[in-house]
């Protein structure tokens, strides 16, 4: 789990195919490896990856096919920016909101435009992940917990401060930039819940699953 507060800007150092997927080395900048292990997870981008290798200065982790098929990171170049957070610990500040690190799909930024000191970005949202943006909610774009400011049909908008401009690669976002996304957990648990009380064959937490099964006499 991660909160979608960004610790670092990296660079993908270097990129292998290996038989279908591919193998990512990043250069994680001024992220502190003092206190990773072999195996922690490190999100990129807002994609949780685990290190299978690392030193002060960089990790190594392996990208599945089916990652590499929903989120940015397949076509993404040598050398480009990206967003890095360490996984949360049970003492870490819960700046943002609480973040998987799965990748739900790819948005895109269809316009920019200047809000005094902060940066407006229009992004278009696939279809099926529409019904899970509300306006003032949590979304996390490549990795970065955000506020929704206003959502029209599958298209949201989102303000940028200056020290999220600085501290994230949201600053080289241009018209056509491919981000990815992740719901809030909250509404798609909320979605399962729902969807459970139509369920008759599996049903729902009701009063009688809950005598049923003994949690009430």
């Amino acid at each position: 789990m991660f909160t979608g507060i960004i610790e670092a800007v990296g660079k993908i150092e270097k990129i292998e195919n290996k038989s279908g997927d591919k193998r990512f080395k990043i250069n994680v900048g001024k992220l502190d490896m003092t206190d990773v292990a072999l195996g922690d997870s490190i999100a990129c981008n807002g994609v949780c990856l685990t290190a299978i290798e690392f030193d002060d200065t960089s990790y190594t982790a392996d990208v599945s096919g089916e990652t590499l098929a929903l989120t940015t990171l397949n076509d993404i170049a040598l050398g480009s920016s990206v967003n890095l957070e360490k996984a949360l610990t049970p003492t870490t500040r819960l700046g943002g909101h609480l973040v998987s690190g799965h990748v739900d799909g790819i948005g895109e930024v269809i316009a920019i435009k200047d809000e005094a000191r902060s940066i407006q970005y229009d992004i278009k949202a696939p279809e099926s992940l529409a019904k899970y943006i509300a306006k003032k909610g949590s979304i996390t774009v490549d990795g970065v917990s955000l506020t929704v400011n206003e959502v029209e049909g599958n298209i949201f908008k989102l303000n940028l401060v200056p020290h999220t401009l600085q501290e994230t690669t949201a600053k080289h976002y241009q018209v056509g930039t491919k981000v990815n996304l992740e719901v809030d957990l909250l509404a798609r648990y909320l979605e399962r819940l729902l969807l459970g009380q139509t369920e008759e064959k599996q049903g729902g937490v009701d009063y009688q699953l809950l005598m049923k099964s003994g949690f009430i006499k």
